[in-house]
Parts: C-alpha cells; sequence; structure tokens
C-alpha cells in the first residue's frame, strides 16, 4: 500500500471548472472574462461547509475544448486564468485545510500539442515523432499527415506511445511540476487505455520526490486491484459500486447491491477505492433514479461503505443533468454554477443538510474508509448490513418498500442519522426510509 495516510480522512469535492466558470466552449485568443479560477474560491468556505477535505478539479491545463484535449501541460487554460490564478487558488485551499487533486490527461492529446503539431510541421524526421503511434504514406516529408493511433475513435484526440521513454520522462516532469505548485495528487483519466507497466516507471520516480503525493486512476471495468498492483497507483474509480447503487434502488433489487458490496470487500482488502454516485462523465444521479427521493439512500451507501468518497458539485444540492451520446451530450451534468452560495436555489437546501449529516457521520468515523461490510438482512426491498473493521462497527438500515419495515440492530442502540424507532434489539424503519445505528 502507497496511499498517503491522509487519504484516510479525504472526502473530495469535485469540480469541472471549464463547465463550473461558464467557460467558452473551445479555445479563444480573447476570454470574455479573465482570472475565472478565482471565480472559485468563493465556494471553498461552501466545500468546509459541506464537510469535505479536498478540492478534485477537472482539467485545467491549456486545451482546445472540453479539457481532455490537452495541448500544453505547463499552463492554465486562458479560459481560466494564469499561474498566478492557479497559485492564490491553492493558496486559499490550503489555508482552509482543503487538499488539491488535479486531472491529467496522458493517455492522449489534442492535435495542437507542441510535439504533435512538430510532427505535422517536420514530417517521419521530426524529434517528437516517437511519442506517437505513426503510419506515415510512401514518401512521406514535411508537411504529410500521418494516420495516428488516436483514443476511442475520437480522431481529435491523439493517442501516445507509452512505450516511448520520453514520453515517461514528460509526464513525470508534469506531475512533479504541479505536485511542486502544492497540488497534493493526480486522477488519472483514462488510466485503463495506458499499459501499467507505464505508470509502474512513471509512479516510482514521481513518489522518490513527493511521497506524500496520491494517485487514482480511471477505470471502469477490469480487475481494479490488478490495476493497483501492477501500476504502482494508490486506487480506481469504482464504476461497479456507483452502477449498483442506482440500479438496485431503481429496480428494487438490493441482491444486486448485496454482491457489489462483496466485490468491493475484496478490493478493500488491496486498497480504498475512489467511491461516487456522480462524476462529470455520467448522469446526475437526482436524474438517474426514477425516484429522485432514493438519492438519500444512494448518499447513504456512499458514505457507511469503504473507500474515499467524491461529491460531484451540484449532486449535494439536488442538481440534474442527463448525459447524451452526442456532441456536447456532457455540457447538462458539467453546469456553470452561480457566482456565491448565497444565490443557489433554496430547493437544494434539505439536500445539503443531508449530505452534511452523513459526511459528517464520516468524518467522526474515519475508520471507514478501509471497513467492510457484512449483510445482516437481504431482500428485493429491505437491505441491512453492518460496516466494520478490528474494533468498531455501524449499521445500516435501507427500505424500499411502501411499508414500515422492522429489522435486527445486530447489538446497535442508537440512531446516528436517519429515521428508526429502535427497542429490544430491533428497528422500526418507515416506509422508503432509511437509518445509520450505532
Amino acid at each position: 500500500m502507497n496511499e498517503p495516510e491522509w487519504v484516510q480522512h479525504a472526502i473530495w469535492w469535485q469540480v469541472y471548472p471549464l463547465g463550473f466558470v461558464g467557460a467558452e466552449k473551445a479555445a479563444t485568443g480573447e476570454p470574455a472574462a479573465a482570472h475565472r479560477l478565482l471565480e472559485l474560491i468563493p465556494w471553498l468556505d461552501y466545500a468546509v461547509e459541506l464537510g469535505t477535505s479536498g478540492l478534485a478539479l477537472g482539467p485545467v491545463f491549456a486545451s482546445e475544448t472540453h479539457g481532455y484535449d490537452t495541448t500544453d501541460y505547463f499552463a492554465i487554460d486562458p479560459r481560466l486564468g494564469s499561474l498566478e490564478d492557479f497559485d492564490t487558488l491553492v493558496a486559499e485551499a490550503g489555508r482552509r485545510g482543503l487538499r488539491i487533486l488535479l486531472d491529467g490527461v496522458f493517455n492522449h492529446t489534442g492535435r495542437s500539442f507542441a510535439p504533435f503539431q512538430q510532427v505535422l510541421t517536420q514530417g517521419p524526421g521530426a524529434p517528437t515523432a516517437a511519442w506517437f503511434s505513426l503510419d506515415w504514406p510512401d514518401g512521406a516529408g514535411p508537411g504529410i499527415e500521418p494516420g495516428y493511433r488516436d483514443f476511442e475513435g475520437h480522431h481529435h484526440l491523439v493517442a501516445l506511445d507509452h512505450e516511448e521513454p520520453a514520453v515517461a520522462d514528460f509526464v513525470v516532469e508534469v506531475m512533479e511540476y504541479w505536485l511542486g505548485r502544492g497540488a497534493d495528487g493526480w486522477r488519472l483519466d483514462a488510466a485503463y487505455a495506458v499499459p501499467s507497466s507505464f505508470w509502474a516507471d512513471v509512479m516510482q520516480r514521481v513518489r522518490s520526490s513527493h511521497p506524500d503525493a496520491y494517485f487514482v486512476g480511471e477505470y471502469i471495468h477490469g480487475d481494479y486491484a490488478a490495476a493497483v498492483q501492477a501500476g504502482g497507483i494508490d486506487s480506481t474509480t469504482q464504476y461497479e459500486l456507483w452502477k449498483a447503487i442506482w440500479s438496485s434502488l431503481n429496480d428494487a433489487n438490493f441482491y444486486e447491491l448485496a454482491a457489489a458490496l462483496e466485490r468491493h470487500n475484496a478490493l478493500l482488502a488491496a486498497f480504498a477505492p475512489l467511491t461516487f454516485v456522480g462524476n462529470h462523465d455520467v448522469t446526475r444521479i437526482a436524474s438517474k433514479l426514477e425516484d429522485p427521493a432514493l438519492v438519500q439512500h444512494a448518499a447513504v451507501v456512499l458514505f457507511t461503505v469503504g473507500g474515499t468518497p467524491s461529491v460531484y458539485y451540484g449532486d449535494e444540492q439536488g442538481y440534474r443533468g442527463i448525459k447524451e451520446d452526442r456532441a456536447g451530450g456532457d455540457d447538462d451534468v458539467r453546469p456553470l454554477f452561480p457566482p456565491s452560495p448565497h444565490d443557489l436555489s433554496p430547493i437544494g437546501g434539505p439536500v445539503f443538510a443531508l449530505h452534511q449529516e452523513l459526511i459528517g457521520l464520516r468524518r467522526r468515523n474515519a475508520w471507514l474508509h478501509r471497513a467492510r461490510t457484512e449483510v445482516l438482512h437481504l431482500s428485493n426491498e429491505v437491505l441491512a448490513y453492518r460496516s466494520v473493521d478490528e474494533s468498531h462497527a455501524l449499521v445500516v438500515l435501507l427500505n424500499l418498500s411502501h411499508e414500515d419495515q422492522r429489522l435486527g440492530t445486530a447489538g446497535a442502540t442508537s440512531v446516528l442519522a436517519g429515521q428508526a424507532a429502535v427497542d429490544d434489539g430491533s428497528a422500526l424503519v418507515p416506509a422508503r426510509g432509511w437509518a445509520v445505528l450505532g
């Protein structure tokens, strides 16, 4: 386990900056507003009030459009501001005890990335030609464009060749530069598309100078534990649990969630996954659930099982948004936020209060970071589980039925969150209700 000790207490508030500040959809030489990154500063106290301990930023580096087509890894996107603005944000976050997680796109780049432009200008003899997987036509020379491997059919995203040592050197340099400017770790975008041997080399080198840094890879399918071990990273995104949470709530099928929690237990034996019910790539949980009232149940699971929880900005206010498979299909889940927390609609107040309550519970029980779950009662509509470590336990009761349910408490005697009437070793949970017992 390489995970830094501080991660045990980490709860991220994830923000997609380009959307949050209403930046232009594409790079421009004259952004309509300057220093937009500083517009996050009024929200830092909000993140603290929510209970989170870190700010997980989406892409902030110069790019062509959405940030995942990076063009300059050493520059802040002009639509967001400057290096000085970044430094100010980091300092203000640090003053409030908030960590900073950056989003690094190291599988592919935008076409305007200088080393690729060098290839287009100079041809096969370009010193950076080996950085990419290129297919040159016969007789190719300067000014001739080669075929190239892209990212999942997106031709504007040029895949890097991770067998090239210079690419690893470059990624190490980028990571160390921003860690040196105050970042605390990296989310590794599309980590699943990069050979684990590449990550292992890069991690070893970066950790030698920044041993307290945190690295979480984006993995959607596959053997998460093997990816962590082979790549030397700290964690992966827990998409299996995300899917099981909303799917089991929609289908009133807690058997699916129970199976996912068993799998989650196996992962926790090796590492603490990054857990979530929303992020910048998926439909909002309030829109994904057929009954939005069950957002409560989804949040309860998120904050009472092992892992490192992440809250996607707006989910704590009950925001809705649907991701669509089309150009611009992410815009609805990457919205503009108001200038300050005072401008939020009061409609989101109850959902915010729920998140505060559950995050507070989580912060008071930091041992949950590596807790395992034991299923105590299971039916389609009712689930009871105990989250435990060597010396602590909480009992979670979830009721999807339209009738009150009486469940055993496994020795728990007090209601820590939610609603239940506890009496003589059992608890009465209201219809469509939940409770956390201690």
